[in-house]
């Protein structure tokens, strides 16, 4: 038997199936034109009914596709009330018309729900679905640090604290355009910074668990105005995000002293903030499952069904 899920955010168009194999997740990323940090929502959508055939048909050659028992789909950003994109309509569309051809159930979810199961799956800690935790989901367009609950087969996430403003990914991909870097830049950023001595960067105030990264970027360009090389500005920009994201959580695990701390969304895939965060042993996903994925959602999925445990998942 074989759950699918299917994800369709704003820089990704992925789907992914679950069953005695574990998870196989296919997934492209959206094209965005040199010089640009993203897509019109409306592109986006294009895109993702463009190239849902090609992304099942994919899977279907990976001969993962066998007994389809139920199908299951991000519909929105959060789970919360009023939370929408346009580009999720392209995976929630496909993946309830499946299921109403087939006759198998049909299970909404949210991006950021997949986001945090993807990480507790791929780092073997599922049994967190369960458990009160914190986590933070850091992308282009998200930087929350949430309080954690079980809620049925997935969770329920409060924000608690995080950006104000700009999300981390935002301050990564502006820098990276900066730098003549090809749009997302996360990756070809930490690159770069890995190949910098510095090991700071510009300090953001913090406010309890909050903080505003709208002046990153000013902070940026003038350090490589005063002479900063490609490698020690990539390394500014990044620590400027990592340290307070620390600081944030060090403060958070205070307050929520006995709560493991995950780690979702294609930010957490930077090696320097895996590497800085090590003192309070986070969970992190390799990071093919930090990044965009249905991953998540088919896991969800499967424990809606009841296939299968958490100790089998």
């Amino acid at each position: 038997m074989t759950v699918l899920g299917f994800d369709t955010s704003n820089y990704t168009t992925s789907a992914a199936a679950f069953g005695d194999f574990g998870v196989r997740n296919v997934s492209r990323l959206l094209d965005v034109k040199q010089g640009e940090l993203g897509l019109r929502q409306s592109d986006a959508l294009f895109q993702h009914v463009s190239r849902l055939p090609q992304i099942v048909a994919a899977l279907s050659e990976q001969g993962k596709l066998g007994e389809i028992t139920a199908v299951a789909a991000s519909t929105r950003p959060r789970a919360v009330e009023g939370s929408y994109m346009p580009c999720f309509l392209a995976g929630a569309s496909l993946a309830q018309s499946m299921a109403s051809a087939l006759g198998v159930p049909f299970h909404a979810f949210s991006h950021q729900q997949g986001h945090i199961a993807a990480v507790l799956w791929s780092a073997n800690r599922l049994d967190l679905m369960d458990k009160p935790h914190l986590a933070w989901h850091l992308s282009g367009g998200t930087t929350e640090l949430l309080a954690v609950e079980p809620e049925g087969s997935a969770v329920r996430a409060t924000r608690i604290g995080g950006t104000t403003d700009i999300s981390a990914g935002q301050v990564i991909d502006r820098a990276g355009k900066l730098l003549g870097l090809a749009f997302p830049a996360g990756k070809a950023l930490d690159t770069l910074a890995q190949q910098s001595g510095k090991s700071d960067g510009f300090r953001v105030k913090l406010n309890d668990l909050s903080f505003s990264l709208s002046g990153v970027e000013n902070q940026v360009v003038d350090f490589l105005l005063r002479g900063g090389t490609p490698e020690d500005t990539a390394a500014f920009a990044l620590f400027a995000v990592i340290d307070v994201i620390i600081r944030a959580t060090e403060a958070a695990k205070k307050r929520y002293p006995d709560r493991e701390v995950v780690f979702s969304g294609g930010v957490a895939s930077n090696a320097l903030l895996r590497a800085r965060c090590a003192a309070f042993a986070p969970v992190f996903a390799e990071p093919k499952y930090s990044t965009d994925n249905a991953a998540g959602i088919a896991v969800l999925c499967a424990r809606e069904e009841g296939l299968c445990g958490t100790a089998d998942l």
